[in-house]
């Protein structure tokens, strides 16, 4: 099966597809596929929140939420990437704000929820509880699960316990926090180890100096070539977030994600039935591509497009393409097949 999405001249696709709120259509299962469909679509407006609120989740904590789109269409929820990153107002494009109703939050200690940096009552069990609460809080019955990353492990780990709310699942750049993906980007030795001792010490130098490193390093890993570490000084704010945003990654990797060795890799005969599309650069070096291969060797009538050309970054052309037409591909037909 070839799916494929073309652009009308507004640069978005098709007009000839379903428009409006959502209906309700029924979710049909999917064919197994592989496939490398061509995707012609960009990022949609910048656009603001209709909604924006702080949810007491419990254990301490309070999630910064917002919504964008139509009130009355297709519930989606979008889980960013960490862990210990935060949702961006770009993260809001990859929505057809006609016919999405896209619920964006911060994660436990992320961004602009309460407390930053909080690692108490913070693990991969709560975070799923978040997204019950938040469901629940917003009375949404089902809605889509779309993750990038560290959230689309997330997605999985929701999906795993809750499927009976979930419409599909969008993943994107698949971690699925295993010792083999963990180690497989620090590139084995202790450095994850060393990292973690540095940014949880008592002293603030030695933690942004470990922040920075573990920066420099993604970048490094991404881009395939050595990036020098940012030089000081940074401004407090500027500083504290980073400190606080790898903190929270080191509490996660440290910790194995708080899973067995499976990670977030669903066991055999899980999610039967649920439409899955998994979306991955061919080039990514952040998340490997044999994690993508890997779920969807796991989870047969799963979706799997290969972003030719694209690493891990979720705004590369390639990669933007496919995550904004695949949820507007859902959004319309309320699955992933022709």
């Amino acid at each position: 099966m070839i799916f494929m999405i073309f652009q009308d001249p507004a640069g978005f696709p098709c007009s000839g597809w379903p428009t409006g709120p959502w209906n309700g259509n029924s979710i049909k299962r999917m064919q197994l596929s592989e496939t490398s469909y061509p995707v012609y679509s960009s990022l949609y407006p910048p656009v603001d929140p209709y909604a924006c609120a702080l949810v007491d989740v419990g254990g301490g904590h309070r999630l910064y939420l917002e919504q964008c789109g139509n009130p009355k269409g297709m519930p989606m929820v979008y889980l960013h990437g960490g862990p210990g990153s935060a949702c961006s107002p770009r993260h809001r494009q990859f929505f057809d704000p006609k016919i999405c109703r896209a619920v964006l939050f911060d994660q436990r200690g992320c961004g602009r929820s309460q407390p930053r940096g909080a690692l108490t009552n913070n693990h991969t069990d709560a975070l799923v509880q978040d997204l019950e609460t938040l469901r629940q809080h917003l009375g949404i019955e089902r809605w889509l699960v779309v993750g990038g990353s560290w959230g689309a492990g997330l997605a999985l780990a929701y999906a795993s316990s809750h499927q009976e709310v979930c419409l599909g699942l969008v993943l994107r750049g698949v971690f699925l926090g295993r010792d083999a993906d963990i180690d497989g980007f620090f590139h084995g030795g202790n450095s994850l180890q060393s990292l973690h001792v540095g940014l949880h010490g008592c002293d603030a130098a030695a933690a942004l100096e470990s922040a920075l490193a573990w920066e420099a390093w993604e970048q490094s890993v991404g881009q395939q070539r050595a990036v020098a570490p940012r030089g000081l000084p940074l401004a407090a704010a500027e500083a504290t977030q980073l400190v606080d945003k790898y903190r929270i990654q080191s509490h996660y990797l440290v910790n194995h994600c708080f899973r067995n060795d499976a990670g977030f890799l669903p066991s055999d005969g899980a999610l039967v039935g649920l439409p899955v599309a998994i979306l991955h650069g061919r080039n990514d070096t952040i998340c490997s591509p044999q994690a993508a291969l890997d779920l969807h060797q796991r989870l047969p009538g799963s979706l799997l497009h290969w972003a030719e050309g694209c690493g891990h970054d979720p705004f590369e052309q390639g990669n933007a393409a496919a995550l904004v037409a695949t949820i507007r591909y859902f959004a319309t037909h309320a699955n992933f097949a022709l």
